[in-house]
């Protein structure tokens, strides 16, 4: 059997997300200039509250200076606030300002949008995909 990169799971996976995350990004820089790491901190800021880059970093799989980068643009912007944290001087905090929030209330509407017509093109096979994905992150969790 010779070895094809177009039947590899992984890669099709790769491939997949990274076209879904571009048609996603296309909405969300419309509606509010963002990139996609400034998107992916401000929906974690949105879900967690005041949390470090370092626990940002290890949410959602981007680089510590990719990420540092994001918060700094953002808080130049008005809608992040950056502040030492408590327990660990070393480590900055960042949070929603409330005009932050508001973005977010914005995005997340396009971000529910944006998945209802995904789950609409996955059709009958979107419960099932969901569970295989969900496996898939767990267990890479587990790790």
């Amino acid at each position: 059997m010779t070895f094809h990169l177009d039947d590899f799971l992984p890669y099709r996976l790769s491939v997949a997300a990274a076209q879904i995350s571009r048609r996603f990004a296309a909405r969300y820089a419309e509606e509010a200039g963002l990139t996609i790491p400034e998107w992916r901190v401000l929906a974690h800021l949105n879900h967690s509250g005041t949390v470090s880059v370092r626990d940002i970093h290890n949410r959602v799989n981007l680089d510590k200076s990719m990420i540092s980068r994001a918060a700094t643009r953002l808080q130049e912007a008005g809608l992040v606030r950056k502040s030492g944290h408590e327990a660990d001087r070393r480590l900055v905090s960042l949070e929603l300002t409330s005009q932050g929030k508001t973005l977010m209330q914005r995005l997340g509407r396009i971000a529910e949008d944006f998945q209802t017509e995904l789950l609409a093109e996955i059709g009958e096979d979107a419960p099932a995909m969901s569970r295989v994905l969900d496996r898939l992150i767990t267990t890479q969790h587990m790790e």
